[in-house]
């Protein structure tokens, strides 16, 4: 018997029973939708290396239709790619504007990347929940299954994070802000300050200032930028997952947008997937 099941099972006050057998069953689900995710990655890995679902069946102990059950129905395991249980997406949030007493306000654009993103992480077996990035920007960044949606502009935290990457970044001069490229010298700057309905975001992971982790982040230089960074996600996370893995990266992603709606109407990549270990 699993002592913690055990221990579950001698309590004798029944509210306490539920509530203990409640965490317990959330926390097992949680390490089954993780190993599930990890088992169906390497399958998928020994196929692509010319293993067939005969061996891998006789390998594994079930039969050539549970393999392939568990290729078509199992939790994708690019969804590693966003996190390993249930993701806290931070979103940066300024001070409302003309009132006796502002309250801090996420944009519209941010709010609806969150929304997207939850139904993305719905789709890969992962739940996922929001809070607030109050002014001046103090946020906790070292914390697992982290995504932080916010511009250095609202966060000097996330700035000075932001400053380890050594091939992208942002910049701001009397013009406002900006994305470059430190290894080609290219900067990108918001089509939006033109009045073109497009923009530029920011996307990568990043170091955890505690040194144990990484978090997904992304950013546009105005705020269509975050859905552009979602739109990209969106159509590209099984090409992403493949090529970074859990690791560090960062590219620069330009997107176009509605005038009216502001809803993203396509993305793309502009910039080279630039890995932790290649420097500028």
């Amino acid at each position: 018997m699993n002592p913690e099941i055990e221990a579950v099972r001698e309590l004798e006050d029944p509210l306490k029973q539920a509530q203990q057998a409640s965490e317990l069953l959330n926390r097992y689900q949680a390490a089954v939708t993780q190993l599930s995710r990890v088992r169906r990655e390497a399958i998928e890995q020994l196929i692509a290396q010319g293993m067939t679902k005969a061996q891998l069946a006789d390998s594994l102990g079930m039969t050539r239709a549970r393999v392939g059950q568990l290729l078509a129905a199992g939790p994708r395991s690019e969804g590693l790619f966003l996190g390993n249980g249930k993701l806290t997406v931070a979103l940066g949030a300024k001070q409302e504007a003309d009132k006796a007493q502002p309250s801090p306000v996420v944009s519209q654009e941010g709010f609806q990347a969150y929304e997207r993103l939850c139904e993305l992480a719905r789709t890969l077996g992962l739940d996922a929940q929001y809070e607030v990035i109050p002014p001046p920007g103090m946020v906790d960044l070292n914390r697992d299954n982290l995504v932080v949606i916010c511009g250095p502009r609202l966060s000097p935290i996330i700035a000075q994070v932001l400053a380890s990457d050594p091939n992208l970044g942002f910049a701001h001069d009397d013009r406002g802000w900006y994305l470059v490229d430190h290894a080609t010298g290219t900067t990108y700057r918001s089509p939006r300050d033109d009045g073109e309905p497009a923009d530029y975001a920011y996307l990568g992971r990043l170091p955890r200032i505690d040194g144990r982790g990484t978090f997904l982040y992304f950013a546009g230089i105005h705020a269509p930028g975050n859905g552009g960074a979602m739109h990209y996600l969106e159509g590209h996370l099984e090409e992403l997952y493949g090529e970074v893995r859990t690791g560090r990266f960062s590219a620069i992603i330009g997107c176009r947008f509605d005038p009216d709606t502001r809803q993203v109407v396509s993305s793309e990549r502009v910039t080279p997937l630039y890995r932790a270990d290649t420097r500028a």
